[in-house]
């Protein structure tokens, strides 16, 4: 054959093997979040030719003309074989309920496997969200084995992770990876000022996270992600109604127009009880994001959240009145207002394949206002009299974090280094109250008077650098070691004068702290792991500890040194996964509040505490339409080195801190009925100590709460019930020298919604 006839021949087969093939486009997305999936395998199901998608989510494969259908598979995600008639542009995969390898950024403030993060950590997705249709975050949060958030009444909250159960500066709140309180002015009320209507998903790191995000994130660190926008035309609109005069609204709508993406969301609620309950409450919480990127390589983020909020103030019951189920509150007249808006621009930049930047600018502005419960004390020989304050805590955070990775493939390592600053002048003024009581111990009005108790100003400046190296020297082993050094200012400056109630005079007080990191990872195969590390934690006073009734500040920083080994293991055949952490976490100077017999709190430190436990969470599916969740655990909280008031507390147990915690929910989808769901959750706690003399215990609490939902043509209809057996709990028990409170927990209570979503896929 002359060579003109073989160069003909090759070309009618070249021209052969193009027309046989089909070449196949689009993007995969995750079907509950709207996020493009990267990594997902693409592939016909009679050829060997596959593909993986980019970070974009985007694809291309060519298949054999013959091919009939594609095969879509990640780790994480229900496989899906659709067929080429019914291929569209994109493609939803759903995560499936045995997740071991989700994708989280808490562990390193950047994209990794939790599998490779060397710390305890865990994700609320959002199918979890979305399945639970919580009406406060308590109920989200509380699936995490070791974390008890305390529900306080119309989310008003306090937090249990690694610690007792209190209202002290140990735990970091954050939105994005940035704090949404200036360090040095927590509230552990922080939790009302997150729009519960726009999130991603929820990671928890539980113990010191120090090293990467400062002070305050020593029982732990919660992450709250923000939703991206889609990209396509989505959105929502749900109204929901419940059995105590709850009513609530929640939407969103988002979408992508060429390199622009929009996302907008938020809920309105709105509360009515009996006046003698005390106990209305309203909350408006939106949130705006857009997402412009310039080129596959530079990405503009920026996020709005603005959230207004009242709520009266119910306070705590006395055991007479809190088991006769008798909820008549105290007080007439106490309430909390909250008005919060923060803004952050984030800039993302890939330099190369080897070095990215991130850089943070944000703004807060929040004021909280309250006439509260707990600032009331009585009068000495007069029963129709007591008094109070009226008070105000406001700031404002001009700062910025600015990081940067590199991937040193050489060595298959990478560096993480950052720099973080926050200026917040804050202001706190209270006002004296004169209160009326009558015969039956109700506080039923106050009067505002000219005397001031508390009115500073002061100007707090936060700067950070920080580091964190991760090698990989075989392809199962991972070392991380991490450091960090704060610095934080304060500048007093008391507008009162020495003697009065807060009298202290004008200074500038400043701590620092150098906290380390050290952990390793190890992966055994067949999804099998386990890890361990050391952790810094510390928590400087906060400005109000520091300075409101006080003459002269006494107070230290709070440090702690933990110790932490954890593993992980799926089995059944990927049907089912268990992961443990067992921890040691040491205390010094930890600070607590000490309650006076006149009703007021002093804060002072303590010498040394003990916090030891073990954390485990398992997921199974039994069968086809059945899945379980188990999640619990042990821990003791000890007293070492603590007098209060010349009283030696060493070696007791420390009050509010239950032994076991622990939440287990039963899934049931029937096959037979797809969109149905109907779930019953455990949650309960032992017996506690509540008070530091150990004299006295509250017996603990299991409550039972069922969920069912129905889902078709893209309306779902839900009903939940809490506490369907309606147990008399209580949420916390306090007893000092005021007297014992008990804060209820919710009797039984039904919700009822309605939703419609829609895409235009």
């Amino acid at each position: 054959m002359n060579k003109p006839l073989c160069l003909a021949v090759l070309l009618i087969l070249a021209l052969h093997v193009a027309y046989a093939q089909i070449k196949i486009e689009g993007k995969v997305i995750d079907a509950a979040t709207n996020q493009p999936l990267g990594g997902v395998t693409v592939s016909g199901l009679n050829n060997q030719t596959s593909a993986l998608s980019g970070k974009d989510g985007s694809f291309t494969l060519y298949c054999g003309s013959k091919e009939d259908s594609i095969r879509f598979s990640s780790a994480g995600y229900e496989p899906r074989n659709i067929a080429l008639p019914d291929f569209g542009a994109f493609v939803l995969l759903t995560p499936s309920f045995t997740n071991l390898n989700e994708i989280v950024v808490s562990g390193s403030r950047d994209a990794q496997r939790r599998t490779e993060v060397p710390v305890a950590i865990n994700v609320i997705s959002k199918s979890a969200i979305n399945d639970a249709k919580a009406t406060r975050l308590d109920m989200l949060v509380n699936k995490v084995p070791g974390v008890f958030m305390v529900d306080l009444g119309n989310e008003q909250h306090s937090m249990a992770v690694r610690q007792p159960m209190g209202t002290k500066n140990l735990f970091l709140y954050l939105e994005d990876g940035i704090p949404i309180r200036t360090v040095g002015d927590f509230n552990h009320n922080a939790l009302i000022e997150i729009n519960q209507a726009s999130l991603q998903r929820i990671e928890v790191i539980k113990g010191p996270a120090s090293s990467l995000y400062g002070s305050e994130a020593v029982g732990g660190a919660i992450n709250f992600i923000t939703q991206a926008p889609s990209p396509f035309l989505s959105g929502k609109i749900q109204v929901e109604g419940g059995s105590r005069g709850y009513k609530r609204t929640d939407f969103n709508m988002s979408n992508t127009y060429k390199k622009l993406g929009m996302y907008i969301g938020g809920y309105y609620v709105h509360q009515n009880q009996p006046p003698e309950e005390h106990n209305d409450f309203e909350k408006t919480a939106l949130t705006l994001r857009t997402d412009y990127s310039f080129n596959s390589k530079m990405k503009l983020t920026a996020v709005a959240d603005y959230i207004s909020y009242k709520t009266d103030q119910k306070g705590g019951l006395d055991s007479a009145h809190f088991y006769n189920k008798d909820y008549t509150s105290f007080y007439r007249f106490t309430c909390r207002k909250v008005n919060a808006f923060r803004l952050r621009t984030t800039l993302n930049k890939e330099w190369n394949d080897d070095n990215k930047t991130n850089l943070t600018i944000f703004y807060r502005n929040t004021t909280i206002g309250q006439n509260p419960f707990y600032s009331i004390s009585n009068i000495a020989g007069n029963t129709a009299k007591a008094k109070g304050q009226i008070n105000e805590d406001a700031f404002k955070s001009y700062g910025a974090v600015l990081q940067h990775t590199t991937e040193l493939k050489a060595i298959n390592a990478r560096f993480i280094s950052g720099v973080s600053m926050d200026y917040s002048p804050a202001a706190y003024h209270a006002q004296f109250t004169d209160i009326d009581r009558n015969a039956n111990g109700i506080y039923y009005n106050y009067t505002a008077k000219d005397s001031l108790l508390t009115y500073y100003n002061v100007d707090l400046f936060n700067s950070a650098v920080y580091t964190q190296f991760e090698y990989k020297p075989t392809g199962k082993l991972k070392l991380v070691a991490a450091a960090r050094y704060d610095r934080l200012d304060y500048q007093f400056d008391n507008h009162l004068l020495p003697g009065a109630f807060t009298g202290a005079r004008d200074a500038t007080d400043h701590f620092d702290n150098f906290t380390p990191k050290l952990g390793i990872t190890y992966d055994f195969g067949k999804n099998k792991g386990a890890y361990i590390n050391y952790s810094v934690g510390f928590a400087p006073p906060n400005i109000t500890d520091m300075y409101a009734g006080v003459q002269v500040p006494v107070l230290k920083a709070a440090s702690y040194q933990n110790y932490e080994a954890g593993g992980w293991v799926s089995f059944a055949a990927g049907k089912g996964y268990a992961e443990v952490s067992v921890y040691k976490l040491d205390g010094k100077n930890e600070i607590v509040s000490v309650r006076l017999a006149d009703g007021f709190y002093q804060n002072q430190n303590t010498g040394k505490t003990s916090h030891k436990g073990i954390e485990a969470n398992i997921k199974y599916t039994l069968v086809e339409d059945i899945a379980i969740r188990i999640a619990g655990s042990y821990a003791e909280h000890t007293y070492i080195d603590y007098i209060q008031q010349g009283k030696d507390f060493s070696g007791n147990r420390m009050a509010q801190a239950p032994a076991y915690i622990y939440n287990g929910e039963i899934t049931y989808r029937p096959h037979y009925c797809k969109g149905l769901r109907i779930a019953a959750e455990l949650q309960g706690m032992s017996n506690y100590y509540t008070d530091p003399q150990n004299t006295a215990k509250y017996k603990g609490f299991t409550v039972l709460n069922v969920r069912a939902g129905y889902g078709f043509k893209g309306f779902e209809l839900w009903t939940n019930c809490l506490n369907i057996a309606n147990k008399i709990y209580a949420t916390t028990v306090d007893k000092s020298a005021y007297g014992t409170s008990y804060r209820p927990g919710q009797l039984r209570t039904f919700n009822v919604g309605l939703a419609y979503s829609f895409n235009d896929q």
